[in-house]
């Protein structure tokens, strides 16, 4: 019988690509989504990538009562993984008490079903923002954590805080947080892809949409940092390698015992990129030149950072594959398919 793993914000952008690599592991996935920036379409989606449909429920885990009868009546969910939150950094300044009650309430919510309902391991999607600007590069799962850049990185920190302590106190209940660095690209088929509401919060989409004419130019955050060329540096992982290392994680728990209870792992490339050579690298892959203008630092961003993944590639076999040219590329093939555009 196939193991039964929930993903809550599978509708999401990591969400569905990790969705269609545990079909592809051979997983039983069922999904949750408030669809606050997402399409109930992914799910289709998915099934043409995978031929399988996976199980869809529309849910606000806000909502304990209606999280705990989704629990009650879904019976035997082996593992959880944990992606529904809101994640914009500049959004995160300006509504901090939207980000502290969805991020954080939604992740207790989940902790008190899965405890009820004796669904004992747990995959969190954690971020590099815990990091701070750190003192020393590149960043290791030593690297001191240092107070957050934005209420976004805040709320991180608290939920990996929450997870300690109820492990701690919950001797069953086995979790892996995953410190990823920057998300990009798109599904090599371009059935899926990230695709915001609104304006995009994350810079390729931005790159991409300035570049099918949706956007007269992309604002480049800063070029007065102290790094070769000005501009912000951060370290982008293709999101398909992003998902594999979300199955071989749930693969982990579901086969430990009682080893440790909370580890954590940095899921990067280990290759730092200026925003400036971005904009350089998606030019080179897809012939396309994107319109940008510099403009003032914006609140909440880190001048640099990039992982040291030494410990994911040891401990769970997991290295990152894509070259960043092609992962643009698959982004830009994406923006096309969605826009209709040649």
């Amino acid at each position: 019988m196939k193991q039964k793993i929930l993903v809550t914000g599978g509708t999401g952008y990591i969400g569905s690509h990790t969705v269609v690599e545990l079909q592809k592991a051979g997983f039983n996935v069922i999904i949750i989504d408030d669809l606050s920036n997402s399409s109930e379409a992914v799910v289709g989606q998915i099934e043409q990538i995978t031929g399988i449909r996976p199980e869809f429920h529309c849910l606000n885990m806000l909502d304990a009562g209606l999280l705990d009868d989704f629990f009650a009546k879904s019976k035997g969910i082996d593992a959880v993984i944990h992606f529904a939150a809101f994640k914009a950094v500049g959004e995160s300044v300006e509504k901090p008490l939207a980000y502290y009650r969805n991020n954080l309430i939604s992740l207790v919510n989940l902790f008190e079903c899965m405890e009820k309902y004796k669904s004992d391991y747990l995959v969190f999607s954690s971020s590099c923002t815990v990091y701070g600007q750190p003192d020393q590069l590149p960043v290791t799962e030593n690297t001191p954590r240092k107070a957050a850049e934005s209420p976004y990185g805040n709320t991180k920190i608290v939920c990996e805080d929450i997870i300690r302590d109820f492990t701690r106190a919950n001797k069953q209940i086995q979790t892996i947080a995953l410190r990823y660095f920057n998300p990009i690209g798109a599904h090599p088929s371009a059935l899926i892809g990230e695709l915001p509401n609104g304006v995009p919060g994350n810079l390729v989409p931005f790159v991409t949409q300035t570049a099918a004419g949706l956007r007269e130019q992309l604002s480049v955050f800063g070029n007065d940092y102290n790094t070769p060329d000005g501009s912000c540096i951060r370290d982008y992982i293709n999101v398909v390698d992003l998902a594999k290392a979300h199955v071989i994680a749930i693969e982990r728990l579901l086969k430990r015992k009682n080893e440790s209870s909370f580890e954590f792992f940095n899921v990067g490339t280990g290759n730092g990129v200026s925003v400036l050579e971005l904009l350089k690298a998606f030019q080179k892959a897809t012939g396309q030149k994107v319109n940008y203008k510099i403009v003032d630092r914006r609140a909440g961003d880190i001048e640099k950072i990039f992982a040291d993944t030494t410990k994911a590639n040891k401990v769970l076999g997991w290295k990152a594959t894509a070259t960043l040219e092609e992962t643009l590329l698959s982004a830009w093939n994406w923006e096309k398919k969605i826009r209709k555009i040649g």
